[in-house]
This record gives C-alpha cells, structure tokens and sequence, in this order.
C-alpha cells in the first residue's frame, strides 16, 4: 500500500485526488498547504484528516512514500528536492520546473537516491495517445517521424482567469520566465520531444498578442505561440499555442507509410494510409476512408463509455498508476527523463526568443525568427559537447539518462 500526500490544496488538487482514489493499493495519507485553510477545506470534502500548513514537519510525521506538487511552478524546484531529500518519490505538475537546469538537478538528484520522478503531462497518456504511440511502435509511419504538428488551444472564456493574472504583475503567472505560455504550453511540447532527438538544429518561435487579450491591457503578456523546430536526424516539428483557435487540441505525426492525428478534444486517433488512387477515385476514395475512421471513433469511444474507460481525467490516472507501478516494481519511469529534459529546454529557448528580457517588456521583433539560442551561458544548463550552427548560435546536447 502506497502512501500518497498532496502538497498544495488549490483547485488541480482536487483532480489528482479523484484520479488516486481510482487506483488500487494506495492512500492520500496527508495534505499540506501554506494557508492550511485550504488543506482542511480539500481534506474535507474527500475524508482527509491530516492536514499540515509546514511541508517539514508533513514529512517528518507522516513519511510519505509519494509526494505530489501541485504548487505554482516557481515553488516547484525548491519543494520537489525537500520531498527527494526526505526519502519521498515526487508527482511533480507541469511545468516540471522553471528552467532546464532546474529539471536536469532534480533528475540527478532523484538518481543518485534511487528514487522516482515524474512530469505531470497527463496529455500524453489519454486513450488516442496510447494507441497513436502503439501504432508508432509497430511501424505504421514505415520509420521515424518526418514531421510533427502539436496544436494546443486555451480558452480564457469568460476572462475571470485572465483578469486574475492581468490585474497585478505579482501574481506568479505573470513572474514566469515565459507567462501565461509558461503555465500551459508544456503539455504539447512534450509530445513533441517524445518524438525528437536530443540535439536539435534550430528552433523559431515567434509570439504576438490576440485582439480579445489587447484590449485587456496587458501589453507584455502574449498569448499566441508558434514554433517550428528541427532535430540533427532531420525531423521537423510545429507547435501552435492560441487562445483564439478553439477546441484544437491535437497531436499530428507524419512518416513514409503514414500520418497518425490524435484529438484530445474528441478522444479519436485517425490513421492514414499513405496511397494514391486513379483518376477520379481520388474523389471518392480517401473521404469514405476518412468517414470510416470518424466512425470506428464513435463506436470505440460509446464501448468505452460503458466500460467506465471515457472520463476527462483518464489521462491523469493513467499517468499516476504506471507512476505507481514502477515505484513498486522498479521499473522505468512512464515518461523518460531524456523527454523531460528536452521539453524543458525547448521552453528554455522559445520563451529567450519571444521574452528576450526574461520576465521584463516583450520585445517580439528582436529575437521572434532567430535561430536556436542558448538561453543563457551556464554550463549547468545542459550537459554534452557544444558546436555552433550557421548562425553561429551554440547547440548543446543533452545526453540521455
């Protein structure tokens, strides 16, 4: 029996533990939040006594054998290595840390204790997402990727969320390194580095802000992302963050044989065979295919209804009991700490492109179509051989764990 704690209360808290209680042979033991208000309010409302306002003293009573972080990323790094120090595995949210030189020490650290850590990147293991991947292991794509495409929207709806974070530069949204990109984007941009190789050659990004977000009056936060990147291998990859596109959630994977499309919104996988057909059947042909598909869809998605398999939070779940699994079995963690540390680099680079001032007033023009440039000169950041590019940016590898 695994024995689980919670550290921070707020409202993603209340997912992770409706996702717990569907696992078997484990436990939420004990929560912890600074106003511990919120702790007694979340324990409430799911039958946890324990509640603690002082992670110290949590860990020290308590002795969780997995911790999870649901605190605002800048706390991430700092919480996530007490809980390694203290003997805990780490659940940590995404974004996995602030900075990649922040991931790769917690990594290390989990390492070198034998210990476990994982990415709160539940998006990678929906229902689509798991076949897409079983589909990529068996050949279907008839190698490796070509081309990715990862679309992720964010719908502010009402504007009570944007006006939380757009109303004061304290709040922590708007103290990250790349705002509101920060918070969220790294849920596509993991699916992407899965794909990806370690050394990549180029990275684009260019931002600007949407209509309905400038007349807020925000000036220096962004909300729309696109990036295009390449690997040392030749695959290329696009990612698109909007808060204007909605309802496009997507993952799209291209190769020789075939491309793939995963829709987080509507929980289908569409699979293409790449064919050509004669004269007029090319009319015809592939748009009853594709109903076909859309078909399958719909009836894969009505058996998992019934078998209580169709739910938003499959993802998390997933992600949790494999977690839990390989703590109890030792085996590798469900995402590889190789991906964790390339998302975390790519974050690193895009928000140097289109935040070159780091947190100050955006300057999107200076750096928006550069090249693939270091965020920063630390060694620390990433560890491997360096070589410059035709731009005459430094490329650094990352090597694999």
């Amino acid at each position: 029996m695994l024995r689980i704690a919670i550290i921070g209360c707020g409202k993603v808290a209340d997912q992770h533990v409706q996702a717990i209680h569907r696992i078997p042979d484990c436990e939420i033991v004990s929560l912890c939040d600074r106003e511990l208000l919120m702790a007694k309010q979340l324990g409430g409302r799911f039958g946890i006594s324990e509640c603690f306002s002082d992670l110290e003293k949590m860990l020290q009573a308590i002795g969780p054998d997995v911790v999870h972080i649901t605190t605002p990323p800048q706390s991430h790094f700092s919480i996530a290595n007490q809980c390694l120090e203290s003997g805990s595995h780490v659940y940590l949210e995404k974004p996995f840390t602030v900075t990649a030189a922040e991931a790769e020490t917690l990594i290390q650290l989990t390492l070198s204790l034998d210990l476990k850590i994982t990415a709160g990147n539940n998006y990678q293991f929906t229902l689509e997402m798991l076949e897409m991947r079983r589909l990529v292991e068996q050949g279907f794509l008839g190698g490796k990727p070509i081309h990715l495409e990862s679309y992720w929207s964010y719908d502010l709806g009402d504007l009570k969320y944007a006006s939380a974070f757009l109303g004061t530069r304290t709040h922590w949204v708007r103290q990250l390194p790349g705002q509101l990109f920060h918070n969220i984007i790294s849920h596509g941009i993991a699916k992407l580095a899965e794909f990806l190789d370690d050394e990549l050659t180029n990275i684009f990004a260019t931002a600007q802000q949407s209509q309905q977000l400038e007349r807020l009056g925000a000036p220096e936060v962004l909300d729309e992302l696109r990036v295009m990147i390449r690997d040392k291998v030749g695959t290329t990859a696009f990612f698109c963050f909007s808060t204007g596109i909605k309802g496009l959630n997507q993952l799209r994977i291209y190769g020789l044989d075939g491309s793939l499309l995963a829709d987080i919104i509507t929980g289908s996988l569409i699979r293409n065979v790449n064919r050509s057909y004669k004269s007029y059947l090319t009319y015809f042909v592939p748009p009853l295919q594709a109903a076909r598909e859309h078909l399958r869809n719909a009836r894969l998605n009505v058996v998992d209804f019934f078998r209580r398999r169709l739910y938003q939070d499959f993802g998390m779940k997933e992600l949790i009991e494999r977690f839990y699994n390989c703590i109890r079995t030792g085996g590798p963690p469900p995402i590889p700490y190789r991906e964790i540390i390339l998302t975390a680099r790519i974050m690193d680079e895009i928000f140097a492109q289109v935040y070159p001032a780091l947190g100050q007033k955006s300057d999107v023009g200076l750096r928006s179509r550069g090249a693939y440039v270091p965020a920063g000169d630390q060694k620390s950041e990433v560890r491997g051989q360096s070589r410059p590019n035709a731009a005459g940016a430094t490329l650094r590898r990352c090597n694999p764990l």
